[in-house]
């Protein structure tokens, strides 16, 4: 097995412990429960199970409350929307690079619905090029994808991932499950517009790669490529005017997603992954449940 697909089974299983990859695996599948699929059987009702998929004729008849079961009429499609650009080389408060956490966060979800026979593709920009990888199936596929992205060098230019979205709207005509990888500042800039046409026919969820702090002489300025001084990294009004500004957009950003029925969560590093995966898809399985 290739080096980046070994790295991301380490990663659904790394919490072994806490949550076992069979739990993680479930709560790929359950995005569509319920919805879009075949009826297959009966069984009983469950704690935590969806009341909509109660058959309250047949739980008449057996005195006992029973649950519909359904199987998928079709595999799903699932793309990945990675972001770019100079802010992408920057870290993480665990000095982490963000390109990294970004890289084994869509590996993870994608190595779940590979493993689920679903097909996968990517898109991302590339300096005002748009790389697209048609949705296709198997792990070979995934480490094309996976390579492909990490051998990009981002420093010489800024991020467009507005752009990466309209070549979806214009050009991708299938139903998706799209999961934009990108962080606050690329959420800030997408519009609204775009992620209406996005939410009419696609399922949209978003993860958002946390930015460090300015804190300490190890904060480093991508655009100028020089570690900030001292004087600036401890300077208390800076700080807080950062700090400010930081909860300004994320406060934007969050009601941005919230008018337009879009789920997301943050990752501060790369041992976050497998939580807030699993915290992403359950949010999203509970707002489809609630529309």
């Amino acid at each position: 097995m290739m080096k980046h697909i070994i790295k991301i089974q380490a990663k659904v299983s790394v919490y072994a412990k806490k949550k076992t990859s069979n739990i993680f695996d479930g709560s790929y599948k359950s995005i569509y429960t319920g919805n879009g699929l075949d009826f297959e059987n009966l069984r009983e009702y469950i704690p935590g199970d969806n009341i909509r998929d109660i058959d309250w004729k047949a739980s008449a008849r057996n005195k006992n409350l029973l649950i519909k079961q359904y199987i998928a009429e079709k595999k799903h499609n699932v793309l990945l929307v990675f972001d770019t650009g100079r802010s992408f080389t920057a870290d993480t408060n665990t000095k982490e690079c963000k390109k990294n956490v970004a890289l084994y966060t869509g590996g993870t979800l994608a190595y779940l619905a590979t493993q689920n026979g679903d097909n996968v593709g990517a898109v991302y920009n590339r300096g005002g090029m748009i790389q697209y990888f048609p949705l296709r199936r198997g792990l070979n596929h995934l480490e094309h994808i996976l390579t492909s992205y990490e051998k990009e060098d981002f420093t010489g230019y800024d991020s467009d991932l507005n752009k990466s979205l309209e070549y979806i709207i214009k050009y991708v005509s299938k139903k998706m499950i799209i999961f934009v990888i990108t962080d606050n500042g690329g959420i800030h800039d997408i519009s609204d517009s775009t992620l209406k046409k996005l939410c009419v026919q696609h399922d949209l969820l978003f993860v958002n790669i946390a930015d460090a702090t300015l804190t300490g002489s190890q904060s480093f300025d991508i655009d100028k490529s020089i570690y900030v001084s001292d004087f600036i990294a401890k300077n208390k009004k800076l700080i807080d005017a950062e700090k400010k500004i930081r909860e300004q957009i994320a406060n934007e950003n969050s009601h941005k997603l919230l008018r337009n029925q879009v789920v997301s969560v943050q990752i501060d590093s790369e041992k976050q992954i497998v939580d807030k995966s699993m915290e992403l898809l359950e949010r999203h399985k509970y707002a489809s449940n609630n529309r």
